[in-house]
C-alpha cells in the first residue's frame, strides 16, 4: 500500500498573499447566480413596496396637488409628502440644498415630490403616475453655457493662479484659443438604486441598501426620521455597481425608504426602475471651457489660461469637490508656469450632477490635452513630441499650480516603453501612406498621457477602520469600511490580512459593510478605497499577529532574537512549525486577545480650500495609451483597430484585477468621449433615459486588438504593499481615442485644420466636424 507523500515544504521567500493573481472573493457566487444583492435579500413578511411621485415640470410652483387617486389606487397603503416627514428634509451631502422631497418648488424634471407605499412594487409604481398636480411653470436654465450668462452658480466659482498669466500671455510668441464642450455621462450600473429598511425594536431601522457611503447613508436616515445616528444601521454586502453614482445619490432612495418603515413600523423596499433611475438621479458633469494659451514655436506652453463651467444641476452636491479635482487635474503631465484656472458650477434645472470614476480629473486633463492636440497641428509637429516637451521634470519643472512637490515622476520613461511596445513611429508612418490613398476611410492614431492624484480632495476624509477576528478554529473574519461594488476591495483586503497573518486566502472571509461594526467610514470612492482600507486591515491582523508571535516565543523560545514568521498556514518559530490554527486554539486558552481594530490616516495631506494650495494627494499614478481608428467621412461612423495601454499600478496587490479594472475603464471613458450623449429636450426632460435611448459601449464596441500591461513601478509612498489605485486613473486613458478621430477626421483637410470635435464624438458630431475641416480646406 503506498504511503501519502507529504507536500514540499514552501520557503518563506516563495510565499505570499498579495502581488499575485487571484480570482475575485465572489466570482464563483457571480457565476453561479448565488451573489446576495439588495434586491436578492428574502424579504420579510408583511413588506411593503415604495415607488416615488416625480415632477415633470424642469422648474415651477406646485399650486395645486390632488393625492386622492394615488391614495384609492389598487394595493396602496400610505402616501407621504414632505409634510410627513419628522426630521431634516434634505439629502444634500454638503450643502443643505438637496430635499428628499419638493416641499412646493420643483427644480428639475424628474425630482421626488411624494412616496407612495403599496403591497407589490407594481402598483406603487402604477399608483405614482395616478397624482394630479397643478404646476405655475417658471424659467429654466439648462445648460452650463446659460447658466454662467444667468451668473448662476450653486457655489461661489473658484479660481487657481500661478505667476504672471497675463504678462507671459502677452509675451507669448504665439497664441491658441477657443471653446470646447464635453457632455456628462449616465453611471448606468447595472443594479440601479435599491434600499430595502426595516424597523427594529425601540424605533430602530436597519437599512439595507446599495450604497458605496453606508455612513453618509446612517447620518441622513437619521436626520430625515428624527433619531440619533446608533438607531440606524445601514449594511451593504455588495453592489452590482456604483461608478460614483452611489456615493451621495443612494441618499435619496435610503431616506425615503427610511421615512416609510419607520412611519409605518414595516420592511419597506424601494427599487428604482432604470427609466426612474435616469431621469432622478445625477450624472458626470458636462463640462464647457473656453481657453486661451501661449506658446513659444518649440511648442513649449507658456501660459495657459481656462474658464471652466459645469452642469451642476439643481443643487451642489459633490459639484465643488468635482470642481476641484478638476482645476488640480487641469495640468495632467505637464509643468505649466503661469496659469488661470477657473471653475464655476452652474446651477442648472437638471438633475444634480454628482461623482462619477474620476471625479472631474477626466473632465479637467481633457482640456489641456485637446490644446496640446490644436498646438501641434498648428506647428505641423506629432502630438506627442509637444507633450514630450511640456512634461514634468523630475528635479525642476516638478512643483504643480496648486504646490505640490512632483516626487514620483515616471511620466518619460513609461511614454519611452509604450513608444516602443507600440510600434507608434511605423504606425504613424503606415497610416500616413494609408490616408493617402483612401478617400473616404480616414485612420487616425493619438498617444496621449496622463498623471492622476489619489487622496479625497477633502483631508479628513482620508481615514478608514477594519475589525480582524480569528477564530478557535483558525479562520478569519474581516470587516472594513469600504464596499464593494465589483472592483475587488474586498479581494485585495482579503489578500492583505491573509499575507499579514501567513494563510491561504481560504482560510479568510470578508463580512458585509456595516455601520454597526466599522463606524464613521469615508465613502469607498477617489480610487482610496484598497488603500485606505487595506492599510486599516493590516494594522488589525498586525496586532493580532504580533499578540500570537509573543505567545510562540513564551511556548517555544526565542531563536536568537529572529522574528517570528508567519507563512504557508504555519508559524515558524524557534525550529518548530506550528499550525496557525493550532497555535491560536493554545492562545485562546491563554486568554490571548484574538481579535482587533485597526485605523489608517493617510499622512502629510494638507489643502487650503480659499487659496487652492497645498498638498492635496498622496502621491500620483501615471499612465499613458495608444489608439488606432478608423472614420467613415461619409457616415461619421468609426471604428477602434487597436489600443495599448500601459498604467502604473505601483507594486499591484493583484495584477489580474487591476488589469481588468484599466480594460473597463478604458471601455467606459470611451463611451463617454464618444457614444453616450445626455440629451434634454426644451421642456428640460431627460430623453435619453433608458438603454433604448442611450448607448453605452457594447461588446462589438471593443478592440479586436487591446493590449494592456501595468508598469513595473513600486510606490514611493508607503502605501499598502507600495501599490497604486487602479479605479479611476485609467478612464484618462481612452483620451486616446477621442483624439485618434480628431486625427483621422483632421486627414481630411491635410492635418492643416483643427477639426472643431466636441464630446462625445458620436458620428453626428464627426460628420459635423468633417464638413467644417473641408469648409476651411
Amino acid at each position: 500500500m503506498n504511503q501519502p507523500v507529504a507536500p514540499a515544504a514552501i520557503a518563506e521567500s516563495a510565499w505570499k498573499a498579495v502581488g499575485v493573481s487571484r480570482p475575485h472573493e465572489s466570482a464563483e457566487l457571480h457565476v453561479l447566480g448565488q451573489a446576495t444583492y439588495t434586491d436578492d435579500i428574502p424579504e420579510l413578511q408583511g413588506t411593503l413596496h415604495a415607488a416615488l411621485g416625480l415632477s415633470s415640470k424642469a422648474h415651477a410652483r406646485i399650486t395645486a396637488m390632488d393625492l386622492a387617486p394615488v391614495r384609492s389606487a389598487p394595493g396602496v397603503v400610505a402616501v407621504y409628502t414632505a409634510a410627513d416627514i419628522v426630521g431634516t428634509n434634505d439629502c444634500g451631502p454638503i450643502i443643505h440644498d438637496d430635499p428628499i422631497l419638493s416641499a412646493g418648488e420643483v427644480l428639475y424634471v424628474g425630482q421626488p415630490i411624494f412616496i407612495v407605499v403599496a403591497d407589490t412594487h407594481d402598483n406603487a409604481r402604477r399608483a405614482a403616475r395616478r397624482a394630479v398636480i397643478a404646476y405655475d411653470e417658471l424659467p429654466a436654465i439648462l445648460t452650463p453655457q446659460e447658466a454662467k450668462a444667468a451668473n448662476s452658480y450653486v457655489l461661489p466659482p473658484m479660481q487657481l493662479t500661478r505667476g504672471d498669466y497675463q504678462t507671459a500671455f502677452e509675451m507669448a510668441p504665439r497664441v491658441v484659443k477657443g471653446q470646447l464642450f464635453v457632455g456628462g455621462q449616465e453611471q448606468f450600473y447595472l443594479e440601479g438604486q435599491i434600499a430595502y429598511a426595516i424597523p427594529k425594536e425601540d424605533n430602530g431601522l436597519l437599512v439595507q441598501c446599495s450604497t458605496q457611503h453606508p455612513s453618509e447613508m446612517q447620518h441622513v436616515v437619521a436626520h430625515a426620521i428624527g433619531v440619533h445616528s446608533h438607531k440606524v444601521q445601514v449594511e451593504c454586502r455588495r453592489m452590482g455597481g456604483g461608478f460614483g453614482g452611489k456615493e451621495s445619490q443612494s441618499a435619496l432612495w435610503a431616506a425615503s425608504a427610511g421615512i416609510a418603515a419607520s412611519r409605518l413600523r414595516r420592511p419597506v423596499k424601494l427599487r428604482a426602475d432604470r427609466d426612474d433611475d435616469m431621469l432622478v438621479t445625477g450624472k458626470r458633469h458636462c463640462f464647457f471651457y473656453e481657453y486661451e494659451v501661449g506658446y513659444d514655436d518649440s511648442g513649449k506652453i507658456l501660459a495657459a489660461k481656462v474658464d471652466m463651467t459645469l452642469r451642476a444641476g439643481f443643487s451642489a452636491d459633490l459639484s465643488g469637490p468635482v470642481a476641484t479635482r478638476a482645476v488640480c487635474h487641469f495640468d495632467n503631465t505637464y509643468y505649466l508656469s503661469d496659469v488661470d484656472i477657473r471653475a464655476g458650477c452652474g446651477k442648472t434645472n437638471t438633475q444634480s450632477n454628482t461623482a462619477f470614476r474620476g471625479f472631474g480629473g477626466p473632465q479637467g486633463a481633457i482640456a489641456i490635452e485637446y490644446i496640446i492636440d490644436e498646438i501641434a497641428r498648428n506647428l505641423g509637429r506629432d502630438a506627442l513630441d509637444i507633450r514630450r516637451q511640456n512634461f514634468y521634470g523630475t528635479t525642476e519643472r516638478n512643483v504643480t499650480p496648486y504646490g505640490q512637490e512632483i516626487v514620483d515622476n515616471v511620466i518619460e520613461a513609461l511614454t519611452a516603453e509604450l513608444e516602443q511596445t507600440s510600434e507608434y513611429r511605423a504606425r504613424r508612418k503606415a497610416i500616413e501612406a494609408f490616408n493617402a490613398s483612401s478617400p473616404v476611410l480616414k485612420r487616425g492614431l493619438a498617444f496621449t498621457p496622463l498623471k492622476f492624484g489619489i487622496a479625497f480632495n477633502v483631508t479628513h476624509l482620508n481615514q478608514a477602520g477594519a475589525l480582524v477576528h480569528v477564530y478557535v478554529d483558525g479562520s478569519v473574519l474581516v470587516n472594513h469600511g469600504g464596499t464593494e461594488m465589483g472592483q475587488g476591495i474586498n479581494t485585495k483586503v482579503l489578500q492583505v490580512v491573509a499575507h499579514e497573518l501567513g494563510l491561504d486566502l481560504s482560510h479568510v472571509r470578508i463580512t458585509a459593510t456595516d455601520t454597526s461594526k466599522v463606524a464613521n467610514t469615508s465613502a469607498t470612492a477617489a480610487s482610496t478605497g484598497a488603500d485606505l482600507n487595506g492599510k486599516a486591515a493590516q494594522d488589525a491582523a498586525r496586532q493580532i499577529r504580533e499578540r500570537l508571535a509573543a505567545y510562540a516565543v513564551k511556548l517555544y523560545g526565542d531563536e536568537d532574537g529572529q522574528p517570528v514568521r508567519f507563512f504557508d498556514n504555519h508559524v515558524h518559530v524557534n525550529g518548530h512549525k506550528v499550525l496557525f490554527a493550532e497555535l491560536v486554539q493554545k492562545a485562546y486558552l491563554a486568554r490571548v486577545q484574538l481579535w482587533s481594530d485597526g485605523f489608517y490616516a493617510t499622512p502629510h495631506l494638507h489643502w487650503n480650500p480659499k487659496t487652492m494650495n497645498g498638498h492635496p494627494f498622496s502621491y500620483y499614478a501615471y499612465g499613458a495609451a495608444v489608439s488606432e481608428v478608423v472614420v467613415d467621412t461619409l457616415t461619421g461612423e468609426w471604428k477602434l483597430l487597436r489600443a495599448d495601454a500601459l498604467y502604473d499600478a505601483g507594486r499591484s496587490l493583484n495584477p489580474a484585477i487591476d488589469i481588468g479594472q484599466v480594460e473597463g475603464a478604458f471601455i467606459q471613458g470611451m463611451g463617454w468621449l464618444t457614444t453616450e450623449q445626455l440629451w434634454w429636450n426644451a421642456a428640460g426632460k431627460l430623453m435619453t433615459h433608458a438603454p433604448s435611448t442611450y448607448k453605452i459601449p457594447g461588446i462589438s464596441d471593443c478592440p479586436e486588438d487591446f493590449r494592456v500591461k501595468l508598469y513595473d513601478n513600486g510606490n514611493v509612498e508607503d502605501s499598502i504593499h507600495r501599490s497604486k489605485a487602479v479605479g479611476e486613473p485609467p478612464l484618462l486613458l481612452p483620451f486616446s481615442v477621442f483624439f485618434a478621430i480628431r486625427d483621422a477626421i483632421s486627414a481630411v483637410g491635410g492635418h492643416r485644420v483643427n477639426p472643431p470635435l466636441n464630446a462625445p464624438a458620436t458620428s453626428e458630431e464627426i460628420l459635423r466636424a468633417v464638413s467644417a475641416v473641408e469648409m476651411a480646406s
